[in-house]
């Protein structure tokens, strides 16, 4: 029995990294194996089993994840994936736009309890039943927790557009940048858009958030002109076209935009390598 892709496709949305997921999976088949025989026979379901156990030991690490952020080198970003990173079609069509980073963004700012009740419910579709034993609440206090957390996520979903256009201005996002006109990129973006940018202090970035129109744009074209061996790639993410930075050096990291209506409202530039390892 191996549900070690499923596990971490759980863990992955609960804790934003695949090496937190990654370590979360393997705590869970260590308890596994650390059952006697006699215990695990008498599992009815064992998928199941690990799926609670993998939400438990989630829930236990992003109950200190607010502390290991303290101790994070500048910005802290959520780890953004390919839009094939799910190996399976059916779940890939399944979970739609739940590997985005748009989507992981949002689940930061939730209390953990509730992303694991979001993510085993509203993605995995896991009864309450089963959620309760997991996180040590009752059913009724779980779908509490999810109806927040559901409102919490619909909240920032609410300017979206459809994919189509949320493309399309991205790909004028990036001509305009490509283009270096300043007075075309502050046109283009949201007067209050965020730039936030991770290097977990392995590579240089941003060590706070970039505010305003014209302060985020002086800051990429800066950031272009300072780097001109750098090459962007469109690439397909979880939350539609994305761009990739490469040098002679390969993969230097990857740009995702959030939008709302049709501008940019957050720019998110992921530089740590430790967070790009399935761009490789």
């Amino acid at each position: 029995m191996d549900q070690r892709q499923h596990l971490t496709a759980v863990a992955f949305r609960m804790l934003g990294t695949t090496a937190d997921a990654e370590d979360a999976v393997q705590e869970t088949y260590a308890r596994w194996y650390r059952l006697t025989e006699a215990e695990r026979a008498a599992i009815d379901r064992p998928a199941a089993w690990l799926t609670r156990v993998v939400s438990r030991v989630c829930l236990d690490v992003l109950g200190s994840a607010r502390a290991r952020r303290e101790r994070y080198v500048g910005e802290w970003l959520p780890e953004p994936v390919p839009a094939g990173a799910v190996d399976d079609p059916a779940e890939r069509a399944a979970l739609g736009d739940s590997v985005g980073l748009a989507l992981l963004v949002v689940l930061e700012t939730l209390t953990p309890a509730e992303r694991v009740v979001f993510v085993l419910h509203e993605v995995f579709a896991v009864p309450y039943g089963e959620i309760a034993e997991a996180v040590g609440r009752s059913r009724g206090a779980c779908r509490q927790l999810a109806t927040s957390a559901r409102r919490r996520v619909d909240a920032a979903r609410a300017d979206a557009p459809a994919p189509a256009r949320r493309d399309a201005v991205v790909r004028a996002f990036a001509a305009a940048c490509a283009g270096g006109d300043l007075a075309a990129l502050v046109a283009l973006l949201d007067p209050d858009v965020v730039l936030r940018s991770d290097g977990g202090g392995v590579v240089s970035a941003a060590r706070n958030p970039v505010r305003g129109a014209v302060q985020v744009a002086r800051f990429l074209l800066g950031l272009v002109a300072k780097n001109p061996g750098v090459v962007l790639e469109e690439v397909t993410t979880g939350d539609g076209v994305g761009y990739a930075w490469r040098d002679d050096r390969g993969m230097r990291g990857v740009l995702v935009l959030r939008v709302a209506g049709d501008r940019p409202t957050d720019v998110w530039i992921v530089l740590n390598p430790e967070k790009l390892t399935r761009w490789s």
